[in-house]
C-alpha cells in the first residue's frame, strides 16, 4: 500500500492583526499576497535558514505557493503557504514563516493568520464558501480552535468554516 503521508502543520497564530505588526516599533504594515515564482524559489532553502523544502513543494502541480510580501517591497518575503484547491474546499499543506519572522526575536507578527486570511478569501474566490482544511499536530489542535475558530473534524484534520473564515478575512482584509 503507498499512501501519501500527509504534513502536520505546527505554525503559531501570535496575533490576528490587521496587516503584519513590527514587534519593536508597533507599526503595522500592509501587505500583499502573490504567486511565488520560479527566480524566488531559489533562494528559499534550507541554508537560508527555512524549515521546509519548499523547492519540492513548488514542483508539484496540483499545488500553488504563495508568498506574503509588504505592499512596496516586494522582494523580501515574509512567509509562505502551499495550497491546493480540492473539490470543495482549498486544502493547505504548508504554511511558514521567513527565518526573521520565527522565534522570540521575530520582526513581524500576523504573518501566519495574514496566510490563513488569504487561503480563506481564494476558497471564496473558487466558490467554496471560504472551507479550508489542514492536518495539525494533536497538542495544537486547541490552540486552532481558539486562534483561528477552526474546527476539530476527527483525527488531526481541522476546518476552517464559512463564519471562521469570513471573521479572518474581515480582520486582515478591509477591501
Amino acid at each position: 500500500m503507498n499512501r501519501k503521508s500527509q504534513i502536520e502543520l505546527d505554525f503559531l497564530i501570535d496575533k490576528l492583526t490587521n496587516s503584519i505588526e513590527n514587534v519593536h516599533s508597533g507599526d503595522s504594515f500592509p501587505t500583499e499576497v502573490s504567486l511565488l515564482n520560479t527566480e524566488e524559489i531559489s533562494k528559499i532553502t534550507k541554508s537560508n535558514g527555512w524549515l521546509f523544502n519548499w523547492k519540492n513543494e513548488f514542483k508539484k502541480p496540483e499545488k500553488e505557493i504563495f508568498k506574503l510580501t509588504i505592499n512596496n517591497n516586494p522582494t523580501i518575503i515574509q512567509g509562505l503557504v502551499s495550497l491546493e484547491i480540492k473539490s470543495d474546499h482549498v486544502f493547505m499543506h504548508l504554511i511558514e514563516s521567513a527565518p526573521f519572522n520565527i522565534g522570540k526575536n521575530k520582526t513581524y507578527i500576523g504573518v501566519p493568520g495574514n496566510l490563513i486570511a488569504f487561503a480563506c478569501k481564494l476558497s471564496f474566490q473558487r466558490g467554496h464558501d471560504g472551507f479550508v482544511s489542514f492536518i495539525a499536530k494533536t497538542h495544537l489542535i486547541e490552540h486552532y480552535q481558539k486562534s483561528l475558530g477552526a474546527v476539530h473534524f476527527g483525527g488531526q484534520l481541522m476546518i476552517i468554516n464559512n463564519q471562521a473564515a469570513l471573521h479572518l478575512i474581515g480582520k486582515y482584509f478591509k477591501n
